[in-house]
């Protein structure tokens, strides 16, 4: 283990950062609470988690500024209007990020409260780097945004990590092809009419519901944390995952209510000879 990927694990196991994160997670939890808000932050318009896409504006703004100060005053009045640019940006970006965060559990929590840390003083920097240069401090002003952006690397590594090692957001049913081929999962008389059915098909476990006079079929494992959709509520015809309470339509898979932002893998289905049969949606 490297000492970068070791410094990480200890983070991980650093409990004493628990006594933060919870009053800051019940904090959040309320802010996002309305169906609007956590919709938008989860990124449903979009079908993927926003956070990510949101981080490119102010990174991108404050490393250009970097380069813009290495070149002294030809560059100022554009490397001033990129530090303020990161700074709004870094509003509605920190806001995604910590409605993600919100539903994190054990090391991604201790890691997740670090990382908004760490974007916090960056922040923090970069707004004392604008006070500076509009106060004329031109030299104190390029050293705090040189400040502000080795902590914002050093943040943008830990939030590559949650991403790509932990696994923050990433669709628990990436996976998840289902068969291409309609598949028998049982007689029709035998399944439930009034509670959800969980099936097998290809080894993925796939929930069956009979609403309306037919059979309605999704990934039975949330894609946004992984919870098992039929131990959820069937109402209205959406599923809610007992976990976090992300909601789906049963007819497609669409999401209803984060924080779930990608579509559950949804099933077609057709009753021959009083069985059941499936196959992945294309």
């Amino acid at each position: 283990m490297n000492l970068l990927d070791d410094a990480v694990s200890r983070l991980e196991r650093w409990s004493a950062l628990d006594a933060l994160a919870e009053p800051v997670r019940t904090a959040a939890h309320a802010l996002v609470k309305p169906r609007l808000v956590r919709n938008l932050l989860s990124g449903i318009p979009t079908g993927h988690p926003l956070h990510p896409v949101l981080t490119d504006f102010p990174i991108g703004a404050w490393s250009m500024a970097g380069v813009l100060d290495l070149f002294g005053e030809p560059t100022e009045r554009a490397a001033d209007i990129l530090v303020a640019t990161g700074l709004v940006a870094a509003v509605p970006t920190a806001a995604a990020g910590f409605s993600d965060w919100s539903d994190t559990q054990g090391g991604e929590t201790r890691l997740g409260i670090v990382h908004a840390a760490l974007n916090v003083a960056a922040l923090g920097l970069y707004g004392a780097s604008l006070a500076a240069r509009k106060a004329g401090a031109r030299t104190a002003g390029r050293g705090l945004a040189f400040a502000g952006l080795g902590v914002l690397l050093t943040s943008g590594y830990l939030g590559g990590h949650l991403a790509f090692t932990k696994g923050v957001r990433v669709s628990r049913t990436a996976w998840h092809e289902g068969p291409t081929d309609w598949q028998d999962v049982g007689a029709a008389s035998e399944l439930s009419t009034d509670k959800p059915t969980l099936v097998q098909a290809d080894d993925i476990p796939v929930l069956v519901v009979h609403d309306a006079g037919r059979f309605l079929a999704l990934d039975n494992v949330c894609t946004h944390a992984g919870g098992s959709l039929n131990e959820g509520t069937i109402e209205n015809g959406c599923v809610t995952c007992p976990l976090h309470g992300s909601t789906f339509r049963l007819a497609d898979g669409g999401v209803v209510h984060g924080p779930a932002s990608t579509p559950q893998p949804s099933y077609d289905t057709r009753i021959r000879d009083g069985r059941v049969q499936i196959r992945a949606r294309r």
